[in-house]
């Protein structure tokens, strides 16, 4: 099958997952609302079968899942090289022990912090003066499993899109637990599109993408999908214990080293600024700070 991509697209004021494949498209049935069903519909042939195609029309990019409907996990301090930067970031004291983890760090987004690739970030004035960015490569769950094994966690997985996992980092550090730092309205734009894993990983399992994120056109993070301290079976499977993923579910997978908190000095976003982030064919968000 040639290369396709499933997104949310804005159509006669409605949201409405598409397939793209080639410059055609084909919209999902109307009662696909949530990005779990059509990850589910995607894994069968009828629903394949079912597809109209059509000659592509460009439309709005929306985020790729629906408020409150998926759980948005994340793995903090999972390349040693952002390890070494915030452990050294005196706006970061108090939030980071001094060393690599032993064990994955998990904690979640607010779903209702996910905007589209495009949307604007809003500056939340009343809560933080530290505005920080995090470019990552999020894994986006296609199948229902518990306790995964290492060995099956590539199972689990139906593919890959871009996301800022933006934080107020005095948030973030005065309440300790990060949800609060993390989960403000606008906190986390995704997207384009969810790209399958057939088509950007190897047969190994490798995931060789350069995670690029730039403000203002000025380089600030260059990393390597390689360089994770926990690749991604590790950190399927420690979510998993006892805990069921979802089809729809996304996993933000941590961020190299370049944030604005650990710059010296360091460098926060400001309204106006626009932060751009690429992940090698998967794609980018471009969102500017309001």
């Amino acid at each position: 099958m040639a290369q396709w991509r499933l997104h949310r697209v804005e159509w006669n004021d409605a949201a409405r997952f598409r397939v793209w494949r080639g410059g055609q498209a084909a919209f999902l049935p109307a009662t696909c609302v949530r990005l779990h069903d059509a990850v589910q519909l995607l894994r069968t042939s009828e629903g394949w079968e079912a597809l109209v195609w059509s000659e592509g029309e460009r439309l709005r990019h929306l985020a790729p899942l629906e408020e409150g409907a998926s759980v948005v996990f994340c793995v903090g301090k999972n390349y040693r090289s952002h390890v070494g930067e915030v452990d050294s970031a005196q706006s970061l004291k108090g939030i980071t022990k001094g060393e690599a983890p032993e064990d994955p760090i998990i904690f979640t987004k607010s779903s209702r912090c996910v905007i589209g690739p495009e949307d604007a970030i809003p500056y939340p004035h009343s809560a933080t003066e530290q505005l920080d960015y995090e470019g990552e490569l999020v894994v986006v769950i296609g199948k229902e499993g518990k306790d995964i094994q290492l060995e099956r966690a590539w199972d689990h997985v139906f593919g890959f899109t871009v996301a800022n996992d933006v934080t107020a980092r005095d948030a973030q550090r005065r309440h300790q637990q990060w949800h609060v730092g993390k989960s403000m309205d606008g906190f986390c734009p995704m997207g384009p599109d969810i790209v399958p894993k057939e088509f950007v990983m190897s047969d190994h399992g490798v995931l060789d993408f350069d995670i690029v994120t730039e403000v203002n056109g000025e380089l600030r993070q260059r990393g390597n999908a390689k360089e994770m301290i926990f690749a991604v079976p590790e950190i399927m499977a420690a979510i998993s214990k006892g805990f069921t993923l979802q089809a729809g579910d996304v996993v933000l997978t941590g961020t190299p080293a370049g944030v604005g908190a650990g710059m010296k000095p360091p460098c926060f976003l400001k309204p106006g600024d626009v932060v751009e982030i690429t992940i090698d064919g998967v794609g980018s968000i471009k969102n500017q700070v309001a």
